[in-house]
Parts: structure tokens; C-alpha cells; sequence
């Protein structure tokens, strides 16, 4: 737009003109369009074909997240790791012809690093590059050299994509520069390995001061869809390697973060592990909350292995090279998240589909004023006039829209509160269920059995509304 005006300038076009030209274009600022293709993972030996770039390409992500060890600098235990290796490595992966293919297919990369890029396996704050390597990481992704992430310690990142109501966060951590030493068992000998148990040293971080304070300036931003990137397993608890749960008080730290910001939409993207896996525990926040581990290009296993512990599991890639794959179907008055784990072939092994509205934090309706009834007590109220006030569990219906108490509205718990053609008028002329889920409504009308299911029907639109404020 700016070249535009300073054409409009040179040539002495009016103002009316000019005016006319801005109109045209939106104005002096148009919207960013929303990201709707987002590709992921981890675990890449530069020093192997790397196929699955070509793959990633060929499907044309709008951006492409990675998620640790996109390269590897310590795998020649008889070289040293220094500065000049590290950049060595990422040089000669930037040369993979795979890797250019798809820098050149997607317009934006983002990343943080794991391990072995940061320089040494498992390593932390005690690494003694670590920040030359960082400096070396942010030029591998072109990182402009006045942007923050060149005068701060650790390479956490946050960016935002998309016009309100559309808006992705995107939360890069980094759990490397600032980490406490890893506590280490005594060796397992079924397991041929030394397990790290949990370190509960007060003191003990994975973030840092000043990333825990910068992370909660990022979780209070607006946004519809957070993706928070984590090089290691947010949710797991068995497996003996690396995870949050070897800091059991930053990990709840996390968890309290979460609930205190009230942060929605939000979804932990990981890798590390060298297989694919998706992880759920719906008990941490008001709503499920994924973890969704891509690993890696090309550093999973290629024959079969049994998956590693983990009780919140609900799919598993434990073999073959995979990567993550997002789309966002943002024109859904609910917008659908359809999230996959990919093979070298582009064929989903794993994958679960969500609604936004599925990742809002669960409503408490709290007590209602005297005269207004639960959904319990207005079912026993059938052919009488009442009001009733309860949280939207589910949204259905076409011409009748029905607003019920419960998820499950063949639910003998259920009470529907439908809202008539009639009544879709003034405040509710253009409602859609995410209008509804998950806020306290008080809808007053007669009670009905459907079915031997308790309902009341709405016929006034002054006869429902949305109760403020909303307790989450």
C-alpha cells in the first residue's frame, strides 16, 4: 500500500482519486488473513534423506513449526561440539535439496530448539555454548538481527496470525537455556539405561524468571487457537527420558498458569521422543487438554517397537517417520481443528478432530437469584410457566435451535431450553452455536415433555438471555 501511495504521489493523482484507490484496497491497513495449514515436527539427521520435506511441501502449509533437533551436532562423539560445528550443521542441512523444496513451498518458519541443536544430548543451563548456539539458531531461521530474541537469553518466541476471530498464537518455550540439572536414578537393569526421576528442588526450573513472566503476558493475549510448542512432553509420566514431569512443581506451575489466565483454544504441540503420539488429560484445565508429539523426520524408529508408557495416550505413531499436520476450518461458525500425524506418503496414522468450542474453559452457572430454578428442579415443573438459568452444554437443531444442560442430550439429565423460529429475532437473528456453549443462560417459557424429556419453549426473544458475568 505504501508503494501505491507514493505512485499516487509522483503522478499527481487528486485526492478524490486517491480516496477512491483506498477504498479499492480495503484501506491504508488490510487484515491478515488467517492461517489455515500448519505443518510440524521434529528430529531431523541432516546426514540422512529426508524425504518427508518433499511430502510436507507438496502439501503447501501456510507455516511450518519445528519443534526441536532439526538438526543434530553431537552425533560424532569423536568431534567436539563448538560454535563453528553447530553452524556447520545447520549449513549443511540448509543445502538438503528436500529442505530448500520446502523453504521454498512455505512462506513462514518458526522454531525452537531440543538438545542435540542446542549442542549436547540432554543438556541445560550448564551448556557452555549455549549462547553462540542460539545465535547460530536464529540465523538459520532468519531471524532479523533487532528482534528480541538476539538480545535475550533463550529463543522463546510468540507470534499471532489472523484477523480477530480467526487469530493462532503460536508459544515457542524454551526448555533448554534456563533448566535445572536432571535427577538421575540408579540404573534400571531391565531397561539397560539410568531413568531420571523428578527433581523437587524448590528451585529447580525448566523456563526461567524471566520466561514464566513472559509467558504469561503471551497466555493473557487475545487469540481463538494456541498452539504451544514444547521441545519435551508436557503430559506424560512414565517413560524414564526427558519430560515435564522431572519437574513436577514447574509442570504444575504450568498447569496453574493455565487455569489463572484462563487461557482458551489452546493446544501443546511436542517431540524429543522419536515417535509419534497423542496424549489427553481432560482433568487440567476446564477443558481437554492435547498433547500432540510429532518425532521425527527421520529419526523414528522404521520396524516396530512398543509404545512407552504413558496412561494418557489415545493414539500412537510407534513407528515410522511422521510429521504433524493442522487444519483450521475457520469459515465454521464453530471452527473445525483437524490434527494429524503423516508418513513419508502423506497418509494419516493418528489424528483426533475438534471444535473450538470443545477448548473453552467449562462455565459454572453459579447460584441463581430467588424464583429461578435449576434444570433439575424446572423438570419438575412440567405445564407451568418458569425460569430457569443453567450453563449450554451442546448446541442442536435447525429450525428450533435446542440449548441443553448436559453434552449428551439424549441424556436423561437433560433439559432443553428451544429457542423457537419465533423467538430468533432481535439478539438471537443470527445465532450459531458458539453463541451459546458454554454461557449460563436464563430463558423463561412453559415446560414440556418431549419424549419424556423436560424442555421449555422460547417464543419471545426477550425471553432469553446470557447471564454475566460467566465464572470459569
Amino acid at each position: 500500500m505504501l508503494c501505491l501511495l507514493e505512485r499516487v504521489s509522483a503522478n499527481a493523482l487528486s485526492v478524490c482519486t486517491l480516496a477512491v484507490i483506498m477504498l479499492g484496497t480495503g484501506g491504508l491497513k488490510a487484515e491478515p488473513p488467517p492461517i489455515s495449514r500448519i505443518a510440524f515436527g521434529s528430529c531431523s539427521d541432516q546426514d540422512k534423506p529426508l524425504p518427508i520435506f518433499e511430502t510436507i511441501a507438496a502439501a503447501r502449509p501456510e507455516l511450518m513449526l519445528f519443534l526441536g533437533d532439526t538438526m543434530y551436532a553431537d552425533l560424532d562423539r569423536s568431534v567436539e561440539v563448538t560454535p563453528e560445528v553447530i553452524r556447520k550443521k545447520y549449513a549443511q542441512l540448509a543445502e538438503v535439496p528436500s529442505f530448500r523444496k520446502l523453504r521454498a513451498a512455505c512462506p513462514r518458519f518458526l522454531g525452537i530448539w531440543d538438545d542435540h541443536d542446542y549442542g549436547i544430548n540432554d543438556a541445560g543451563a550448564e551448556w557452555k555454548y549455549k549462547a553462540e548456539a542460539q545465535q547460530a539458531l536464529l540465523d538459520f531461521f532468519e531471524v532479523p538481527k533487532d528482534d528480541p530474541r538476539r538480545h535475550r537469553q533463550g529463543v522463546y518466541h510468540a507470534e499471532t496470525f489472523g484477523p480477530p476471530g480467526q487469530r493462532l498464537q503460536i508459544i515457542l518455550l524454551d526448555t533448554r537455556y534456563h533448566r535445572s540439572p536432571l535427577k538421575k536414578g540408579p540404573l534400571d537393569p531391565k531397561l539397560r539405561l539410568v531413568p531420571y526421576l523428578p527433581n523437587t528442588d524448590p528451585d529447580a526450573t525448566i523456563l526461567g524468571s524471566d520466561q514464566w513472566r513472559w509467558l504469561e503476558e503471551q497466555l493473557r493475549q487475545p487469540a481463538d487457537l494456541r498452539l504451544l510448542v514444547s521441545s519435551i512432553q508436557v503430559l506424560a509420566d512414565e517413560h524414564p527420558f526427558e519430560k515435564w514431569a522431572n519437574f513436577p512443581r514447574e509442570r504444575e506451575r504450568l498447569y496453574e498458569l493455565l487455569r489463572r489466565t484462563k487461557a482458551e483454544g489452546l493446544i501443546i504441540l511436542s517431540g524429543d521422543r522419536h515417535h509419534g503420539e497423542i496424549s489427553l488429560d481432560p482433568k487440567v484445565l476446564g477443558y481437554p487438554l492435547y498433547d500432540i508429539t510429532a518425532s521425527g523426520f527421520n529419526q523414528a524408529s522404521k520396524r516396530w517397537r512398543a509404545p512407552e508408557p504413558n496412561s494418557k495416550r489415545v493414539a500412537a505413531v510407534p513407528f515410522g517417520d511422521h510429521f504433524g499436520w493442522i487444519t483450521i476450518d475457520w469459515q465454521s461458525p464453530d471452527p473445525q481443528i483437524l490434527i494429524q500425524l503423516r508418513d513419508v506418503d502423506g497418509d494419516a496414522l493418528a489424528g483426533i478432530k475438534l471444535r473450538r468450542s470443545m477448548l473453552q474453559n467449562v462455565a459454572e452457572a453459579g447460584p441463581a437469584p430467588p424464583g429461578v430454578l435449576t434444570p433439575q428442579e424446572a423438570g419438575k415443573h412440567v405445564g407451568q410457566r418458569v425460569t430457569v438459568q443453567f450453563v449450554v452444554r451442546s448446541v442442536g437443531g435447525k429450525t428450533n435451535i435446542y440449548l441443553n444442560s448436559t453434552e449428551n442430550f439424549r441424556s436423561a439429565d437433560n433439559f432443553a431450553v428451544v429457542l423457537t423460529p419465533k423467538a430468533q429475532a432481535g439478539p438471537w437473528a443470527k445465532t450459531t452455536a458458539e453463541t451459546f456453549m458454554n454461557k449460563i443462560i436464563r430463558a423463561t417459557g412453559t415446560v414440556r415433555l418431549n419424549r419424556d424429556s423436560p424442555q421449555l419453549e422460547v417464543t419471545d426473544p426477550h425471553d432469553l438471555q446470557i447471564v454475566e458475568p460467566v465464572r470459569k
